[in-house]
């Protein structure tokens, strides 16, 4: 405990992370990058169209090389990551039958980007959500008083749906609305640092709650994102390169000439900084182990998100790990402050609830379509499978998430894990 009194805490700012919007920046991302990029932005824009008409591979295929040179500032290279994993998923998923390799004018200036940005090179959480935005109200681009989901609109999609875009807009709200999260649970500690214990039951109690509206808010997916278009339609073209045999993809290779196979998780909510914030401001520890294989400490899935999320949020997350101490404090004190303890483990099983509701949300939009998938599909079907979504049937034990696990084993070992950080006796 002395040890971590002397370390400071995080400041918000210096992690580029907001005390309103969190994780979202609070200047809506770049809309449209400068003309130079016009081929770019084209395409992206078009991708819908070119994909029926099965144009998209073909038209990347004839643009030339652009040099990121041009990009001047952050925002910049943000909205070029977020365009180029739109068309390189594109490129990989399109038509009946993927590829397993990009070409040099779209995977060199998308390494480089990424290379900036301190982010793998593809289409990530922060490139389909966090940077993937705007406000309605073009006459007040900056405004932040008002980010419910109908005052924010989606830049860019794969299919063009209401319902992809209700996917995306739903996230980005979880991630504005789990913002104070991230204060609250700072103050928790501060104040644990000063052992002022009712203020510490303060902050815990009102964590408690936003947790409880965060697992709300998972409820309100079904309003307008069906679940047979997410998984049939959307899910395949989220899906990364890791784990993906039974779609028939090993991994990728980025450029024309390039030997090197890459092997990348897609898209997946993990890669929330949030979700991470909140483990480690409630000290829940999950085992290093991913896929059903144990691996060393550093190697578990936790940090294995990490490499996926920007630089400057990876770096928070490795400050807070140095801090939190809410669960020490609450022990060492169960004796004179049994109410602390309680608060505490209030607020560890509100995040195991909050765990079971997302398992629900799966269950919901993967394992039930999974199956109605395969009541769907002919014995003797030649039709050429592509993607998650119509990957080789497995049990639901087996189905792997877009960010390559297996899915609910992984979601049920870290509601577990999460139950059993539960802090001793709460009598």
């Amino acid at each position: 405990m002395p040890s971590l009194s002397l370390y400071p805490l995080p400041d918000l700012n210096s992690y580029d992370i907001s005390p309103v919007t969190g994780f979202l920046p609070e200047r809506q991302p770049l809309e449209r990058l400068p003309s130079y990029f016009d081929l770019w932005e084209n395409l992206v824009s078009n991708i819908v169209e070119l994909l029926k008409q099965r144009e998209f591979r073909l038209s990347v295929n004839k643009m030339p090389l652009l040099s990121c040179d041009r990009l001047k500032d952050d925002r910049a290279y943000r909205r070029a990551y977020s365009v180029l994993g739109y068309i390189a998923h594109a490129y990989i998923w399109a038509d009946e039958a993927y590829v397993n390799r990009l070409p040099t004018q779209l995977a060199k200036p998308w390494v480089e980007v990424s290379d900036y940005l301190g982010l793998l090179p593809i289409a990530s959480y922060s490139g389909l959500i966090l940077w993937n935005w705007k406000f309605v109200n073009s006459k007040h681009p900056q405004t932040i008083s008002s980010f419910e989901p109908g005052n924010i609109e989606i830049l860019n999609t794969f299919t063009g749906s209401s319902n992809e875009c209700w996917f995306y807009l739903l996230s980005i709200y979880f991630e504005y609305v789990g913002a104070p999260c991230i204060t609250t649970g700072l103050k928790a500690i501060e104040y644990a640092r000063k052992d002022n214990p009712r203020k510490v039951i303060q902050n815990i109690n009102t964590l408690t709650k936003q947790i409880e509206v965060l697992k709300k808010l998972l409820t309100r997916m079904h309003e307008h994102c069906d679940p047979s278009f997410f998984y049939t339609k959307l899910r395949p073209f989220l899906a990364g390169w890791k784990n993906m045999k039974n779609a028939g993809l090993e991994g990728v290779y980025y450029g024309d000439s390039s030997k090197i196979l890459r092997v990348y998780s897609g898209g997946s909510n993990a890669q929330s900084s949030l979700i991470q914030t909140l483990d480690l401001i409630l000290n829940i520890k999950h085992k290093p182990c991913c896929g059903g294989h144990k691996s060393k400490e550093n190697d578990s899935f936790s940090n294995e998100m990490k490499k996926y999320m920007p630089r400057k949020h990876r770096d928070f997350l490795n400050h807070l790990s140095k801090v939190n101490l809410l669960r020490d404090y609450a022990l060492n004190n169960a004796e004179t402050c049994p109410e602390l303890l309680r608060a505490y483990n209030s607020a560890v099983t509100m995040m195991k609830q909050f765990r079971d509701g997302h398992i629900q949300l799966v269950t919901r939009y993967i394992i039930i379509q999974a199956r109605n998938a395969q009541k769907c599909t002919l014995p003797n079907s030649k039709t050429p499978k592509i993607g998650l979504a119509n990957a080789k049937f497995q049990k639901s034990s087996e189905l792997r998430g877009t960010g390559g696990t297996e899915l609910i084993p992984f979601l049920k070992r870290c509601r577990d894990e999460t139950e059993n950080s539960l802090a001793g006796s709460i009598n």
